[in-house]
């Protein structure tokens, strides 16, 4: 029998409806209206595509959406005193500098000059400190925050649950595994965490009722290491050379999907499982933001 399908896009849509609810509630009742700022250095087109579709993403749940770009050789002085400026403006309540940036500016110095209170995308210092330590007010980053609203809004609450987290990158699996364990909505987890230097991975990841792929491997989890009844997110997105198709790709995520879904009780599809939930947890955050600046949240 195959598994139910967690649908991410169905997902996203349904907080998307609420988000723009509230946006609305916010202009109505307070006059306030959430700002994001996006960053764009240089011209990558992937970059590009990324920030036109949060761009469009807010436009459509009545977020300000302001996006700035650079050219490829600005300095980092220069990229520093823009972040500086959107710090300091109060129609702005979320900063978003895509990565990657150019080879000539240090990342982590410009993510730690984002306000804190602005870091809708949960990377600053400050934000993985306080979801470390589970105090004071952070934003989630997107990805990791996006798989827990799959599991609790598709019947498939954590808490109580073995969640395996297979990858253990700043991005995904260290995140994830601080916000399963914690008190709460979508948490109360036991939590493990694997990566490349697991040994008997396969050993580890029959063990779930839950399991988080998130290793950028394509098809690596196969059916033989996932035990029936298991809930699989996955969180990969990797393109294959696919001669059959007419772009000659196609993309896959890092389960084996076919045979997995055969096996699991529930599983997330790639495309449209947890990639439309990342942009629509920033939008999340933004509103967050917003009613946090006005004093309407802690």
């Amino acid at each position: 029998m195959s598994a139910q399908i967690i649908s991410g896009k169905d997902i996203a849509a349904e907080i998307r409806a609420e988000l723009k609810e509230s946006v609305a509630a916010l202009a109505a009742e307070h006059g306030l209206v959430p700002g994001l700022a996006t960053v764009l250095v240089g011209a990558d087109p992937a970059s590009q595509m990324y920030v036109g579709m949060k761009n469009k993403a807010a436009g459509e749940m009545g977020i300000h959406s302001r996006q700035i770009t650079l050219d490829p050789d600005t300095s980092e002085a220069e990229l520093l005193g823009v972040v500086a400026g959107l710090n300091a403006d109060e129609a702005i309540h979320g900063i978003l500098v895509q990565l990657p940036l150019p080879g000539h500016i240090d990342e982590g110095k410009v993510i730690e000059a984002i306000d804190p209170a602005k870091d809708v995308d949960g990377f600053h210092p400050v934000s993985v400190g306080r979801l470390a330590t589970d105090s004071g007010a952070f934003f989630p980053p997107c990805t990791p925050a996006g798989v827990v609203e799959m599991l609790v809004r598709s019947g498939h609450d954590p808490a109580g649950k073995h969640v395996v987290v297979v990858g253990r990158s700043n991005i995904v699996g260290r995140p994830l595994a601080s916000l399963l364990i914690r008190k709460g909505r979508g948490g109360d987890a036991t939590v493990t965490v694997c990566h490349s230097r697991t040994p008997d991975l396969a050993a580890v990841t029959r063990t779930a009722d839950i399991l988080v792929v998130a290793m950028g491997r394509p098809e690596m989890i196969t059916a033989e290491m996932v035990s029936a009844g298991t809930v699989v997110i996955d969180v990969g997105t990797n393109r294959v050379d696919d001669p059959a198709s007419e772009r000659g790709y196609r993309v896959c995520g890092d389960v084996l999907f076919d045979e997995v879904k055969e096996v699991a009780a529930a599983i997330s599809p790639v495309p449209g499982g947890v990639g439309p939930m990342t942009i629509t947890m920033l939008l999340a955050n933004t509103v967050t933001s917003a009613r946090r600046a006005a004093g309407l949240d802690d």
